[in-house]
């Protein structure tokens, strides 16, 4: 299936020029790395549009009008400065990507709980003090970055994703490993780096999807640097997957 594209990256634009709001069969929109300021109500003209990327402006906020764009499946408005987050976003009900990283964000409405077929989830380099609870009712959510915001721990809800195979919480206060986490069975990649966890639950070996103790921020595995974790951890963690998994088994049913 052909999509219609249109691209106007990198342009430096402070205003999207009128004529695109007459271009009705743009089903892909790549607005990047401009200078604009405003996303004008007139986006919900375009009706067909399947893929919006808004990445690397100055948007402090989005317009109502975009619950218009019923057909859109991915929306990247990462590396802008908004504040907050449109309740009538949650109206795009075929929206399966949403990358938010790198804003000034601090909540979600609740209706965001709608969004019954998003997929990926970006939340990275926000403000959240806690992970949204609208986000816990996602159940397709395979993907969720939350890194880099002001986490201090993860609720027990985080066991409602039962999809969910990349979870990555580094470089946040988070001062414990709950171990509802360890219920998230599909986990491939876990990322807990550069928190303040101490002590890793027993029940950690439930999570037989991690291949490894990883190192490399790529690498599928559990990720668990840079914490106080204390001893024998930091030891066995060295140690590799094999014997944590070993010692915490053994631990639990002593």
């Amino acid at each position: 299936m052909c999509h219609v594209s249109f691209s106007l990256v990198t342009k430096g634009m402070t205003d999207i020029p009128d004529f695109l709001w007459g271009l009705s069969e743009v089903q892909k929109l790549n607005l990047s790395h401009n200078q604009l300021r405003v996303l004008p109500p007139e986006v919900g003209r375009l009706t067909r549009i399947v893929v919006l990327n808004l990445c690397g402006n100055h948007l402090k906020s989005l317009p109502r009008e975009i619950s218009l764009l019923h057909g859109l499946k991915v929306l990247f408005v990462n590396m802008n400065r908004l504040t907050e987050v449109p309740t009538e976003l949650s109206l795009c009900r075929n929206l399966e990507v949403l990358s938010l990283s790198h804003n000034c964000l601090s909540q979600l409405p609740p209706s965001f709980a709608d969004l019954s077929k998003l997929r990926k989830l970006n939340l990275s380099n926000n403000y959240f003090a806690h992970i949204p609870i609208c986000v816990f009712s996602l159940k397709e959510l395979d993907f969720l970055h939350v890194g880099s915001n002001r986490l201090e721990n993860i609720a027990e809800s985080i066991q409602c994703l039962a999809s969910l195979q990349i979870f990555i919480a580094e470089s946040n206060n988070i001062r414990s490993f709950p171990r509802s986490l360890c219920r998230v069975t599909s986990l491939e990649l876990l990322n807990l780096n550069n928190n303040d966890i101490q002590t890793l639950p027993d029940e950690l070996y439930l999570l037989c999807r991690l291949a490894r103790i990883a190192w490399n921020p790529m690498d599928k595995g559990l990720h668990i640097s840079h914490n106080p974790l204390s001893k024998p951890l930091p030891e066995l963690v060295e140690g590799g997957l094999e014997m944590l998994f070993s010692y915490l088994k053994e631990k639990k049913h002593s």
